[in-house]
């Protein structure tokens, strides 16, 4: 047998094995038509010689990079960071680089994530949306495909991983109802707009409320310029300066929550003594602070994992299936925001 290569080759296998380089690919394509006597012969020259499938190789020859891109509006928030570890993961599992880039929840660049601003080095994206409208959607480029992640503006036309974030919200209310909790503020909700996330879940809070005979207060819907620490600092402390005098505080993501204790604290209330705090996403601060956090979890690895799944299967079959809509599941983390 001649000396084999530093990284050996196909036909290093082929000769080793003493088939010829077709067969050793039949095999690692795992081809039926190839006899177990064979299969074994080849497997074994693959481990003695340590040869590794150049999935690169393979992938430009089907004229694809291997790559797929991943969209989110902000990585400074938490849980698009751990969301992103996630898809990274899953990708890496499956052969696939990620490339990664942070929209700022701005129209124009979600439009180009969506029309495929490294449609030369990527084979697909998922995207996170804030800013895109059904029209956007409607007049994108069909060839690329695309995984929406969160809320799919109205009349969708891409597979979409999502959580039920009206039920979410109202297990959530139900928590702090059972409680005893009935002026429960909504910290990031909305009442009116598009079927966005906050409106989602502000819609399962009233649910929530409806269901237990607690009168809806508009008042106690508090919108937010943002969902970052301090827009939740600064929610809580215009609730407490204006004597709104909420018994529990629903905030529509961790960051919120998060913000919201300091400025209780600051402020002279006790959490859960004198009211409850629940967050959304279960980011991994929510485990430390203090008091810990009461949080709606979403599962963020089977987004993650439903998602690179679809898309990869959407890139080898573009026109192979329906539409799909999956969603994935969450639970309630009960911690010391609440009593827990």
């Amino acid at each position: 047998m001649n000396s084999v290569a530093a990284r050996p080759r196909i036909k290093d296998v082929a000769e080793y094995a003493g088939v010829s380089p077709k067969t050793v690919s039949n095999v690692i394509n795992n081809f039926e038509h190839v006899s177990e006597r064979t299969r074994a012969a080849v497997q074994e020259a693959i481990d003695a010689l340590g040869y590794r499938v150049n999935i690169a190789g393979r992938q430009l020859r089907q004229g694809r990079t291997g790559m797929i891109t991943l969209a989110v509006p902000e990585l400074d928030v938490a849980y698009f960071a751990e969301l992103a570890k996630h898809v990274m993961d899953e990708a890496a599992a499956r052969g696939r680089t990620v490339l990664l880039h942070s929209t700022e929840a701005v129209r124009e660049r979600e439009l180009a994530a969506l029309h495929g601003f490294d449609a030369q080095f990527s084979d697909g994206v998922i995207l996170s949306p804030l800013a895109l409208n059904p029209r956007d959607l409607a007049t994108r480029d069909r060839r690329l495909p695309v995984v929406l992640l969160g809320e799919r503006p109205a009349g969708g036309s891409t597979d979409h991983v999502g959580i039920d974030n009206v039920r979410a919200a109202r297990e959530a209310t139900e928590h702090l109802l059972s409680r005893g909790r009935r002026r429960i503020a909504v910290v990031g909700g909305a009442v009116r707009g598009r079927q966005g996330t906050d409106r989602l879940r502000t819609d399962g809070y009233r649910e929530a409320l409806g269901a237990a005979g607690v009168p809806f207060d508009a008042d106690l819907v508090i919108p937010v310029g943002a969902y970052h620490w301090r827009d939740g600092a600064r929610a809580a402390t215009w609730l407490v300066e204006r004597g709104l005098c909420p018994d529990a505080l629903l905030c529509l993501n961790d960051h919120l929550a998060l913000g919201a204790l300091r400025a209780l604290h600051e402020h002279g209330r006790s959490v859960p003594g004198d009211l409850d705090v629940v967050g959304f996403d279960d980011i991994e601060a929510s485990r430390f602070s203090v008091p810990s956090l009461t949080t709606v979890a979403p599962d963020k690895r089977e987004i993650a994992r439903a998602a690179v799944s679809l898309l990869l299967e959407r890139i080898d079959a573009p026109d192979g299936a329906a539409l799909r809509d999956h969603v994935a599941g969450h639970r309630i983390i009960v911690r010391e925001s609440t009593g827990g």
